[in-house]
């Protein structure tokens, strides 16, 4: 296990990780497919030993975990040994002809050091999918899981050094003071995946170095709906993506917009979807997740204070059990305070219904918030589909579906604005993690450069004339 407790072996770990990445060690192809083969292999033979980690963390199942943990990170690593020489081969760009005979290309080089910071709720997924791309660009790379699933952290220190190249990744444990500690190093990239207030406190300790960030955040995720046909159906795939690992995911709905006449009818079909799905006492059903500490339960709880609950609520504190719950909000513009929980980021099994006159007023409410990580439209109207997509601006739009675009390799998945800044997965990780070096050429024979060097004659100036028609 790698136990870095102080200022001082973080010190070590980060120089360790630069001296071996100056040594050129991490830039061969052979180096990078053969990290990605190791990590699948951890991924592989420590299955269960992950799988129980993350139940004893946030009570997230087997099964949860090998589709939106484990399963995700195979799937990206596959992807990108499938494609690794292509997306990493240099291109040949072709120059203008007023500047041949010359050759132009660019070729991809690592970063060098980069630090991901990653959170607890998806601890194994959004630490190793980074370290994905990281890797198949060539870097070296110090991790950060998060402090709030130990069991999940204490997990990955010992095993990422156990497969991967010890030198070049490095696991830090700990909390706040270890993070901070991190930020006083020099990084040639810094990957967060969390909150909007941390984000702040990482872009100003990067600035300190001019190193480039990735930001992963989220925010408040809008969904509207319409489609009285599927209605049913859609409340199926509303209750999936809200209420998976309780409603802790950066892309589930934060609330839906509809119009007054379909709100009962919606949550009168939400209502049966949970049953549906996780029964009549989501207590008892293993494939429910729990709140990961009392902090965010408590957080969560007093958001329920006088709201107007009509399906769930039920809660323990004890076992930091909070029901799926549906709440009806106040309609915009009423005469009383907006509620708290359509202030902040719910990040929990909590879904409000906020009634709106119709689609022109959805996405008025919609642009006058911080732009969404993710926007939902469950819509049989073409018209509809296409009003939110192109008057509103979010990191990614789902049609009839929460949740897909993040999982997508050959899709980016980012944030704008208060969302977050950057994208990665697939080829666009290896664009994140490394440089496109432009490298020209211009050969001596035929050397047309004289042209554009004093003295500029009488024929010279016409040719730079005609150069610049």
């Amino acid at each position: 296990m790698t136990d870095i407790a102080s200022g001082t072996t973080i010190a070590a770990a980060v120089a360790a990780a630069r001296d071996h990445f100056d040594s050129g060690a991490t830039r061969p192809l052979a180096w990078r497919r053969h990290q990605l083969e190791q990590l699948a292999r951890l991924l592989r033979e420590n299955g269960p030993l992950i799988e129980r980690s993350l139940w004893q963390d946030l009570h997230k199942s087997a099964t949860e975990t090998q589709l939106a943990e484990t399963g995700v990170v195979r799937g990206e690593i596959t992807h990108t040994l499938r494609n690794l020489n292509r997306w990493t081969k240099p291109r040949r760009v072709a120059l203008p002809l007023s500047l041949q005979p010359a050759s132009g290309r660019l070729v991809r080089e690592p970063l060098g050091v980069v630090l991901i910071i990653a959170p607890w709720n998806y601890p194994v997924q959004l630490l190793l999918a980074p370290l994905v791309g990281a890797l198949a660009a060539g870097n070296s790379v110090i991790l950060k899981p998060s402090e709030l699933t130990p069991t999940v952290s204490s997990t990955l220190a010992e095993l990422v050094p156990r497969y991967l190249d010890a030198q070049a990744v490095h696991v830090v444990e700990g909390g706040v003071a270890e993070t901070t500690e991190l930020l006083t190093h020099r990084f040639d990239h810094i990957f967060y995946t969390g909150n909007g207030a941390v984000a702040r406190v990482i872009s100003r300790a990067a600035a300190e170095h001019l190193t480039p960030v990735t930001l992963e955040l989220g925010g408040k995720s809008p969904a509207w709906f319409d489609d009285d046909a599927h209605l049913d159906q859609v409340a199926r795939r509303i209750v999936w993506g809200k209420f998976m690992n309780a409603g802790q995911t950066c892309v589930a709905p934060d609330y839906i917009l509809t119009t007054p006449d379909r709100v009962e009818p919606l949550t009168a079909a939400l209502g049966r979807a949970i049953t549906d799905m996780l029964g009549d006492d989501p207590a008892q059903n293993p494939d429910y997740g729990r709140i990961v500490n009392d902090r965010h339960y408590a957080r969560l709880a007093a958001l329920l204070d006088g709201a107007d609950i009509v399906t769930g609520g039920q809660r323990d504190a004890s076992s930091r059990y909070l029901a799926p719950t549906i709440v009806h909000a106040p309609a915009p513009g009423a005469n009383q305070t907006e509620p708290d929980y359509m202030r902040e980021e719910i990040f929990g099994p909590i879904l409000p219904i906020v009634p709106v006159n119709d689609v022109d007023a959805a996405i008025e409410y919609t642009t006058a918030r911080d732009k969404p990580l993710a926007l939902y439209v469950f819509s049989a109207s073409v018209t509809t589909r296409a009003a939110f997509i192109s008057r509103t601006s979010s990191g990614g739009v789902g049609l009839d579906t929460p949740m897909l675009q993040a999982g997508i390799p050959d899709l980016p998945f980012g944030g704008v604005g208060a969302s977050g800044m950057g994208a990665y997965h697939g080829q666009y990780s290896i664009d994140a993690f490394s440089h496109r070096k432009t490298i020209v050429r211009k050969p001596h024979m035929v050397d047309t450069l004289h042209f554009a060097q004093p003295p500029f004659t009488p024929a010279k100036r016409n040719i730079a004339a005609k150069t610049v028609k």
